[in-house]
């Protein structure tokens, strides 16, 4: 027996198999002309042919109508003759004679359907040509909206995705298709944002622990008479810092894969947060000549992420060191005000004027553009810091003035706070009271 798929045509050759047929079709497609590539072409040529085709039909209807009409008019007509040929006889002759009247309208109405055969051809040969340019002009105008919104794509880089089409006019088809190009645009837009944001966190995010671990490890190798107590607090300051980058590089990858950070919940000390900072930064501090004082309350339980918090206060921390003239003292503090926690970090740096506090947690702002360039700052450190506060349902407060530095005090609900109420207003010196 045969196979029962193998299927045999008349002629008894294999008839094509469905996958065979789109194979066809694009291989008929690439034996076109080159010049029926292009679709206004196309248009053009089946709003001719539609238009032709449709007074094809009605010339031919009239043309029919008019012969049926007109060509079977008779010429001749039958004449009935009576001959007597006696007294009591006569002949009856029936012929048929030809009607000059007739045959004078018959000639009239063949040269009249002649007439309207020379003209419905001469006039079809017009509107074919006619029907063409017509076809063209009116492809021309429908697809001029595709012209704008493929030279608005061929503008387009990945780099600016700012253009948009803006197409005006009625509510059709070509409208929505501007307007849906142009949501998509957005959205790609949004999206290039986003990852150039995830490249400056990602970064800004991996540079403190880092400087950090290099600190402690420059400080300890460079001391000849370094102690086993010595080497062992640098190993525990290298390992907190590890794992910190360890977190931070499984949020960025979360953050990549589902475009948002994991937050873990979980009760904890507050103000082990600010003792373990103000560890982690003595080397720093100390090789800057500034002096960490931390202060710090009992019983400060909240809710949150550890390593999201202690990012908060290392940005903080850093954000001081940075701009702490040496000398100078950078006071870390824990305590609680009602039913809030705060995390303080004051150092005695240049302060902000009004202005710059207004601008100070926008993100990428970095103060004076050349000196953040020069510095390698990226603006997202406040920044961060304001996200995980609203994260955790807190928020991050400001009190600065120039020349008096600046105080960043990180408000956080306490874990078994039955009160509720506002976090209290402006960021008060960690050295007394927040």
């Amino acid at each position: 027996m045969g196979d029962p798929e193998a299927a045999v045509d008349p002629g008894g050759g294999s008839a094509p198999s469905p996958g065979d047929r789109p194979r066809r079709a694009e291989a008929a497609a690439g034996r076109l002309p080159s010049w029926l590539g292009s679709i206004r072409v196309r248009l053009a040529v089946l709003y001719s042919t539609v238009l032709f085709g449709l007074a094809v039909v009605v010339v031919g209807v009239i043309y029919v109508g008019a012969l049926r009409t007109l060509d079977d008019q008779p010429i001749s007509r039958q004449v009935r003759t009576i001959v007597p040929v006696g007294p009591n006889t006569v002949v009856i002759d029936d012929r048929e004679q030809v009607d000059p009247y007739l045959y004078i309208e018959r000639r009239a109405n063949e040269r009249a359907l002649q007439t309207l055969r020379t003209y419905s051809f001469g006039s079809l040969a017009v509107l074919f040509g006619t029907s063409l340019v017509v076809g063209w002009v009116v492809a021309g105008q429908v697809l001029k909206p595709i012209d704008r919104i493929t030279a608005v794509a061929r503008d387009i880089t990945a780099t600016d995705l700012s253009r948009r089409i803006g197409l005006e006019g009625p509510e059709d088809e070509l409208r929505d298709l501007a307007d849906t190009f142009d949501d998509m645009l957005g959205r790609l837009d949004d999206a290039f944002e986003n990852q150039r944001r995830f490249i400056h966190e990602a970064s800004h995010e991996l540079r403190n622990p880092l400087a950090v671990i290099r600190t402690n490890v420059d400080i300890v190798l460079a001391d000849p008479d370094a102690t086993p107590a010595d080497l062992r607090e640098a190993a525990e300051v290298v390992q907190r810092a590890s794992e910190r980058m360890t977190r931070l590089v499984d949020d960025l990858l979360v953050y990549a894969r589902r475009g948002q950070l994991s937050l873990e919940q979980a009760t904890l000390d507050a103000g082990e947060l600010v003792v373990e900072a103000g560890a982690d930064f003595r080397a720093p501090a100390d090789d800057q000549h500034v002096a960490l004082e931390v202060t710090t309350e009992p019983g400060l339980a909240v809710i949150g992420d550890r390593q999201a918090l202690r990012q908060a206060v290392d940005n903080l921390v850093a954000n001081a060191l940075r701009y702490a003239p040496p000398g100078s003292t950078i006071r870390l503090s824990a305590g609680r005000a009602g039913p809030w926690v705060f995390l303080g970090v004051a150092d005695e740096g240049p302060g902000l004027t009004p202005d710059q506090q207004a601008h100070v947690f926008d993100r990428f702002w970095r103060g004076d553009p050349a000196e953040g360039r020069a510095q390698g700052r990226s603006g997202l450190g406040l920044t961060i810091v304001r996200q995980i506060a609203e994260a955790h349902g807190g928020e991050v407060r400001l009190v600065a003035a120039p020349g008096h530095g600046a105080t960043f005090a990180l408000w956080i609900p306490v874990a078994d706070g039955a009160e509720d109420g506002p976090a209290p207003a402006g960021a008060t010196r960690p050295s007394t009271t927040a």
